[in-house]
């Protein structure tokens, strides 16, 4: 998706319809500058030291992928690029440390086929089906077939967020962006936003951590040894 002056106003068009179902305060609470709190984020007390999560960072080369926008299979294919080019010039995985960071509008991602069904992402993210070329109603990117991504030259590349994470890529998502959509989406659907969110939260994939925000989590990276690369 494009970062065009149109995809802005129809965002914060879709924020401000939110502010008015559900309040100022319940939308406002997230930007406050207290809002990397398990309190204000909504995080459970098993997220509430989200910066202990970057302790698992051993490796010798280590790098952050910033995700905000979808991008077919490139948010995935690069860090399993930055993993065959570092294992074919020496750098064996248990060696590299990768996080993906997903924020913004991807999401979606982090979560199993029964939401993306429920909550129709596909539509709401802009996010088609490789294997439909239509509005996805499953994760792309979860238990994939293996030969669904494949790559000129290359072949088929096991590229979905469990199969990187069996090769050690951590993957979290935003928070603040968590609250912000799942109010849109209760809007969407006449239900109570902080029941939308808690399913939400509770709908995570295995090993995908929570953080107070993808911003944030993209700067504990980095001061935590990684280099940074846009991914969407």
């Amino acid at each position: 998706m494009n970062i065009q002056n149109t995809s802005r106003r129809e965002f914060f068009g879709k924020l401000a319809g939110t502010a008015a179902l559900v309040g100022a305060g319940a939308v406002s609470l997230p930007l406050a500058a207290e809002a990397n709190t398990a309190e204000h984020t909504g995080l459970t007390d098993a997220y509430a030291d989200p910066d202990a999560w970057f302790a698992k960072l051993k490796g010798k080369h280590r790098m952050v992928f910033d995700a905000p926008f979808p991008k077919e299979l490139f948010t995935f294919a690069w860090p399993k690029v930055f993993l065959l080019t570092n294992s074919g010039t020496g750098t064996p995985e248990t060696d590299c440390s990768v996080v993906v960071v997903l924020r913004h509008e991807t999401i979606p991602y982090a979560r199993g086929d029964d939401l993306w069904e429920k909550y129709k992402f596909g539509e709401m993210f802009k996010i088609n089906d490789p294997r439909t070329k239509a509005a996805a109603t499953r994760n792309p990117f979860w238990k994939c077939k293996p030969d669904d991504y494949k790559i000129p030259g290359i072949g088929a590349v096991d590229i979905g967020i469990d199969n990187l994470q069996s090769s050690g890529v951590m993957f979290c998502v935003c928070d603040m962006a968590m609250t912000v959509y799942s109010a849109v989406a209760a809007m969407n659907s006449n239900q109570d936003a902080q029941t939308v969110k808690k399913e939400w939260l509770s709908g995570l994939l295995p090993g995908v951590q929570p953080m107070p925000s993808g911003v944030w989590a993209v700067g504990r990276a980095q001061e935590h040894g990684c280099t940074y690369c846009f991914a969407g």
